[in-house]
């Protein structure tokens, strides 16, 4: 049997434009043998791709190549340089202190007998081990080869583990601010993995305005029909949420359009466009760009089962988040009613942004600050039973007012702490402690320091901040710096000294969601 016939299936491969290089990188302290390596494998090619050689002349030299590059195929190794076991202590070095265990390690050495065979395979994770005297060009074209191809599964095989690792911990928590997104990144990972590894993906769609709060600061620009990059990976990652004509060429824009407007999956040269159809929105496409290979019958239709269950997943994950989005809207709209505020007033609003800003500073996870933001605007419920005159008077309060206003801490609690759901559970605790002071000397249960639930500080600190800040019936708006400074003087007395410093270390932030969100004129 002939080596023609042996390798005579990579001759398709090889007539693939060039799509890229498979970096292998020649340790040896003998330029000769630099030379012939390089020279053997001239012409070689796989998938597409050619050698990109990387030459280092010692162990440490080697050592220094792996520092600086993280996508080395193949490594050429000599066993005897600088040491007689340099090339051993290199293998060593890869995968126990880089953690790389990607790199194919070919050992070659001109002195067997200094490195036994046996006793390396047993004690060092390598790949093959050849004598210089055996390894002949052809032999060399053969172990390259089985090497790069075993790279190359393994690094499919991972690009599919990351997939499936984006989609495991989006499903934990759909409703979190950066899951769906995360989501979708997964399912592009996968099938880019699939149809051979690549890293240049994208879910394009019309339907981002709907998603979530993250992706609000361009929903003003959007067209009803206009596409925009709503997940990527590699190169689309920075592109998420930039309009789909800004993302990529005109020619390329021209291949999406015509998949949008015929409704079908168009096969360019190392990109494929397919279109992702929707019961309920304009439908959505999967652009996937740098492919290494053909793309074959059994591809195509991997392609078409792909773009059908993408487009089902996220419209199901998207009404999933509507009804969240329509939850927090009910909360936020029953609490601005049982607080007696107006129409007009965005208290609430500045609240829940502010407080999930403060609370991200504190340290506090996404899901808690999700149910913080759900929770907050349900805080005053209690005022529902304090008579409207006294909350909106003008002149000092007398004892029995205040009294009156003070039962509202505990009738909010009432309401809510039989609650089985946690948000509400959360609402019931913010309802009874938002009264309660760092130093002990608030109400209703003189609470001090960490005895308070921090959720609970920090919505005391965001509503005695936005109130200084804004008109009340009782004060007109206090100025930032006279804001500023009553804070200070009431860090480690009414609040938190810890979360008044996150506050005013980064009060532009905290000011600008004042900005953005403004009373109405009355």
């Amino acid at each position: 049997m002939n080596d023609d016939f042996l390798f005579a299936e990579d001759d398709e491969e090889q007539e693939l434009d060039d799509l890229g290089s498979w970096k292998v990188l020649i340790v040896d302290d003998e330029p000769e043998v630099h030379a012939v390596t390089k020279l053997a494998l001239n012409d070689f090619s796989l998938n597409g791709k050619t050698l990109e050689f990387v030459s280092a002349y010692s162990g440490e030299e080697a050592k220094k190549c792996f520092r600086e590059h993280d996508d080395i195929a193949v490594v050429l190794l000599d066993v005897v340089m600088e040491t007689d076991d340099a090339g051993l202590q290199v293998a060593e070095y890869i995968r126990n202190e880089l953690d790389n265990h990607f790199t194919r390690i070919i050992l070659r050495t001109g002195q067997p007998g200094q490195a036994p065979e046996k006793d390396v395979i047993i004690n060092y994770d390598i790949n093959d081990y050849k004598s210089k005297t055996e390894l002949t060009a052809q032999k060399l074209f053969t172990v390259i080869i089985a090497a790069l191809r075993s790279y190359r599964d393994i690094i499919v095989i991972e690009e599919n583990r990351r997939g499936l690792e984006k989609i495991i911990d989006a499903s934990v928590d759909l409703f979190s601010s950066r899951s769906l997104e995360k989501f979708m990144q997964g399912i592009i990972q996968q099938l880019a993995s699939i149809l051979g590894c690549s890293k240049d993906a994208a879910y394009i769609t019309t339907a981002v305005a709907t998603t979530s709060r993250t992706l609000e600061n361009f929903n003003s620009a959007m067209g009803k029909d206009e596409l925009y990059v709503f997940a990527g990976n590699g190169e689309y990652a920075s592109k998420e949420g930039i309009a789909l004509k800004d993302a990529i060429s005109a020619q390329e824009y021209a291949l999406c359009a015509q998949a949008m407007r015929d409704k079908k999956i168009v096969y360019a040269e190392d990109h494929v466009v397919a279109y992702c159809n929707s019961k309920s929105h304009k439908g959505a496409l999967l652009y996937l760009s740098g492919l290494p290979r053909r793309i074959g019958e059994s591809d195509r239709h991997l392609v078409k089962r792909f773009s059908d269950s993408v487009q089902l997943a996220f419209d199901n994950v998207l009404k999933t988040v509507d009804v969240e989005a329509t939850q927090r809207e009910i909360i936020e709209r029953l609490g601005k009613v049982l607080e007696h505020e107006s129409e007009s007033s965005n208290h609430i609003n500045r609240m829940v942004e502010m407080a999930g800003l403060l609370a991200s500073k504190a340290g506090l996870n996404e899901k808690q600050i999700h149910a913080l933001k759900l929770a907050l605007p349900l805080h005053d419920i209690g005022t529902s039973i304090v008579p409207k005159s006294i909350l909106h008077k003008t002149s000092p309060l007398s004892e029995d007012e205040i009294f009156e206003i003070r039962k509202h801490a505990e009738f909010g609690y009432q309401i809510l702490k039989n609650s089985t759901r946690p948000t509400i559970q959360l609402a019931a605790t913010l309802a009874r402690e938002h009264h309660e002071r760092w130093d002990g000397k608030g109400y209703p249960d003189g609470l001090s320091k960490e005895n308070i639930k921090i959720e609970s500080r920090i919505a005391t600190l965001v509503d005695v901040f936005d109130a200084l800040l804004n008109e009340r019936p009782y004060k007109p708006a206090w100025p930032v710096d006279k804001v500023e400074e009553a804070l200070r003087q009431e860090s480690g007395q009414h609040f938190d000294p810890s979360l008044v410093k996150l506050l005013l270390d980064d009060l532009p932030a905290f000011m600008a969601i004042q900005t953005h969100f403004p009373d109405e004129p009355k």
